[in-house]
């Protein structure tokens, strides 16, 4: 297997380089760089910016906006945009509903919502997990009974990131109470702006309000939302998840950050001389990226085993690739590794609250430390949960034992 790129894959990483440098608006890559929350005027103005120019959704066929590329161009446009840094575009419209929908959802469906979620004129929320259903998902007791031509949805999901600026919500939904966990769950698209529908914000230890609760009372939904068959939501689930694993490893954004982090720790703080100085701390800068660069390695041979199968005409999207797995749990342990270095450089000045989360608001006091130090503890909490969302990484081992194992 020849991971080396072409002088034509070198080319496209150039071009791409290029248009990321020349168009992503300076206010957002200095946010993106210092670790700062992105309003969601951002994330929608860069998504638009890349939907002009056709690789808003690049891995979508090209008859729904999609650029035709291979796997190789995909990665190493994604790798780009992560090492910019610039925010990808909002990933429960592009990488998760927007592919379900293409796979599994009818004409209608695909005319009605693919070109609103490439430009982002609806943004999309994520309604898997529940109080009594995170890891064990299955377990899930929304319920949906089909009444006529609407489901009546009860119940109420957790954890639902952005909730509160969505304009949709997929969920899964239990529509057959009798069957097994699994075999009795069905995909639904649900309007936010429905009656019923309560969002209520949880607030994270980091101070941020990223996710909420959402609540459903008796709300009505059309049963033309029902994506495929019913009681057959848990495949499109698996479906998803495996996508979702797939881009939590986020290689380009730990280059990012280790190159932040370099930087740093070259800064001469008023204790004395420059962290990175110090044997012991550039020892563990250098044995986090052999870990990078072996999680890079795995994901370009995910990758050249996608564009070989494309070439001799197999689908390689006809399953979740039990290898996603294993993406998932090693970058999501070197992302958290790499925000545990950040915290050591800031030192004394990693105070949770020493400036406010919503940079909108200022108080009195005036911020402890150099200003690129408030948003590091945060973003150190906020960075715990990367090894739960997304199915744990206790569940990806037990994946990973059966499917690539065999156990």
């Amino acid at each position: 297997m020849d991971l080396r790129f072409t002088p034509e894959e070198s080319a496209f990483r150039a071009d791409v380089r290029t248009f990321m440098r020349d168009k992503l608006p300076p206010a957002i890559r200095a946010k993106m760089i210092e670790g700062r929350h992105l309003a969601k005027d951002d994330i929608v103005a860069w998504q638009r910016i890349l939907n002009a120019k056709g690789w808003a959704v690049p891995h979508w066929p090209t008859q729904w906006g999609g650029t035709g590329w291979g796997p190789v161009e995909l990665y190493l446009f994604r790798d780009e945009m992560q090492q910019a840094p610039a925010p990808e575009p909002l990933p429960f419209g592009a990488y998760m509903v927007g592919p379900v929908i293409i796979a599994f959802g009818n004409e209608t469906q695909k005319k009605r919502f693919l070109p609103r979620i490439a430009n982002l004129d609806d943004w999309w929320c994520q309604g898997f997990s529940e109080p009594g259903a995170g890891s064990d998902l299955a377990s899930l007791k929304t319920s949906a009974r089909r009444v006529g031509g609407h489901y009546i949805v009860n119940g109420q999901k957790t954890w639902t990131t952005l909730a509160q600026y969505a304009d949709w919500i997929f969920c899964l939904v239990r529509t057959e109470p009798a069957a097994k966990k699994q075999e009795g769950i069905s995909f639904l698209l649900i309007d936010m702006k429905t009656q019923g529908i309560t969002v209520r914000p949880i607030q994270t230890i980091d101070g941020g309000h990223e996710v909420n609760e959402v609540f459903f009372d008796d709300v009505r939904v059309p049963a033309e939302n029902l994506i495929g068959q019913e009681n057959r939501g848990w495949d499109y689930a698996k479906f998803l998840l495996g996508n979702e694993r797939s881009s939590i490893a986020r290689v380009g954004i730990s280059k990012a950050r280790i190159r932040r982090l370099k930087e740093l720790a070259a800064l001469e703080h008023a204790g004395g001389k420059p962290l990175i100085a110090d044997e012991r701390f550039r020892a563990k800068i250098a044995a986090v990226e052999v870990e990078l660069k072996a999680l890079e390695m795995t994901q370009l041979r995910v990758v050249a085993a996608a564009a070989d199968a494309a070439e001799r005409g197999r689908n390689g999207n006809a399953k979740p690739d039990p290898a996603s797995s294993i993406l998932k749990i090693k970058g999501s342990e070197i992302q958290q590794t790499i925000t545990e270095l950040l915290l050591e450089v800031v030192g004394p000045y990693a105070l949770p609250d020493q400036v406010p989360h919503d940079e909108s608001e200022r108080w009195n006091e005036p911020p402890i430390g150099p200003d690129w130090a408030g948003p590091l503890a945060p973003d150190y909490f906020n960075a715990r949960k990367i090894s739960i969302y997304g199915g744990s990484n206790e569940i990806q081992k037990n994946i990973i034992a059966k499917a690539i194992l065999g156990l």
